[in-house]
């Protein structure tokens, strides 16, 4: 595999011509095809069982015709079923948290550690962090890939690292307070939480020292951006990443631009599908997302399913495409009396009224043959001492709006300030469905 030279911070083939990059590509997927064919059992057997073979590859498109690997697939290789290496050359072993079933296993030998704090300090280059900066890592440590890949990779670029990890609330903002970090890398619900902490401790947000947020590990919204920006008086950023296929720095967005995180091609190739037949669609088009890796040894992945919902766009800030915004997952779709809903459309609508903060959570549960909805909305501090008629007019605006943009009647359950469950460690919990119990 090709040697890139670095230059001012960033990698060369972050600006190459397309051309050489889909070469690249190439190179990169036929040695990967052939790395998980030749010592991975499960896609020796996949491959097999559909009729293809690794050196049929003569074009990026001929990968569709190479079958999918499922977080099932992962799941029933527990734990080490997809090592492409001897697990002696394994360096390093993360695990999802398993609350579905057995944890999707990811392994990493020195050489995907490297290259995967390399590609966390690209992202962090692109979202404007700088050597030298001191970066307050919020995401949790451990078995989950936030923490030590955001850790290893501000390394990489240079930074001072303040390895904080999540919960303990009070005390973070202290230390926001008191080591002034430029950089905070965490998810974007929990930061909502260190900002709601600042206001309850009497800290104006905009006068702290940040000037970049790093979000990433759950959907958010462009309106939570702005929410976040406003509040904080920083550049809110996107980062996306999934354990399966490395952890965070799959993709990262400019901070120049901040029109969608741009995949880092040159080590996972993208592909769009419909979620229902498998087949590809063009870039631009809606879809599931899918990925191959291209320079993992530990565990590549082939056509990865990730039901992430979004969309390929093309170059702007950098050679390779974009994804939109997450949209759902196509699993924690709700159906709501024939109606797909996904809990950011909930949010686009909690967010444009003014006296509703960003905290929320729908309770889906069934009444006879009927699924209903219930919307816990939370109102700002500053609105807490409202009237009851007061309170009225914004139920009835939340639901309305709910009712004509989504196409579900909701009931809303108002809350005070801080009332709904808050997250002390990362993902916050939006869906509570009580027709599975």
């Amino acid at each position: 595999m090709s040697v890139l030279k670095k230059k001012l911070g960033r990698d060369a083939i972050e600006h190459s011509s397309v051309d050489e990059l889909r070469q690249l590509q190439l190179e990169r997927l036929r040695w990967s095809l052939n790395h998980a064919y030749r010592n991975v059992a499960h896609y020796k057997k996949a491959f097999d069982m559909a009729g293809v073979h690794p050196d049929e590859l003569n074009s990026l498109s001929d990968l569709a015709r190479f079958p999918f690997t499922t977080k099932q697939d992962l799941r029933d290789n527990y734990p080490f079923g997809m090592l492409a290496v001897p697990r002696e050359q394994v360096s390093r072993i993360h695990a999802s948290s398993g609350t579905t079933g057995k944890p999707t296993v990811v392994a990493y030998t020195a050489h995907d550690i490297s290259v995967w704090a390399d590609l966390m300090a690209r992202s962090m280059w692109a979202g404007g962090a700088r050597p030298g900066d001191i970066a307050h890592i919020a995401y949790g440590y451990g078995l989950f890939t936030g923490g030590l890949g955001a850790h290893y990779g501000a390394e990489r670029l240079g930074c001072t690292v303040v390895p904080m990890s999540g919960g303990q609330t009070e005390k973070q903002v202290q230390l926001i307070q008191d080591f002034r970090p430029d950089v905070i890398m965490v998810t974007p619900s929990y930061f909502c939480n260190l900002l709601d902490e600042m206001d309850r401790v009497g800290i104006n947000p905009h006068d702290s020292s940040l000037r970049i947020g790093i979000f990433g590990a759950e959907p958010w919204t462009d309106r939570m951006r702005s929410e976040i920006e406003t509040r904080a008086h920083i550049n809110a950023v996107d980062i996306y990443g999934l354990s399966e296929l490395m952890g965070p720095g799959v993709a990262m967005e400019c901070v120049e631009s901040k029109d969608g995180p741009v995949v880092w091609e040159d080590h996972f190739f993208p592909e769009i599908i419909d979620p229902v037949t498998g087949d590809p669609v063009s870039d631009g088009e809606p879809g599931e997302l899918v990925f191959t890796s291209l320079s993992k040894e530990a565990m590549p992945i082939i056509r990865y399913r990730t039901r992430d919902l979004t969309k390929l766009l093309a170059p702007t800030s950098r050679s390779m495409r974009r994804i939109g915004k997450i949209t759902g997952r196509s699993d924690d779709m709700l159906i709501i009396r024939g109606v797909n809903l996904f809990p950011t459309q909930v949010e686009e609508q909690v967010l444009q009224i003014p006296q509703l903060a960003s905290h929320y959570q729908l309770v889906v549960s069934r009444q006879g043959n009927m699924d209903t909805l219930q919307v816990l909305a939370e109102l700002r501090p500053e609105f807490d001492l409202f009237s009851d008629t007061e309170r009225q007019a914004v139920i009835q605006q939340l639901g309305h709006a709910i009712k004509v943009h989504i196409g579900v009647t909701a009931t809303i359950d108002l809350r005070r300030s801080g009332e709904i469950e808050r997250t002390l460690t990362g993902k916050a919990r939006r869906v509570v469905d009580l027709r599975r119990r």
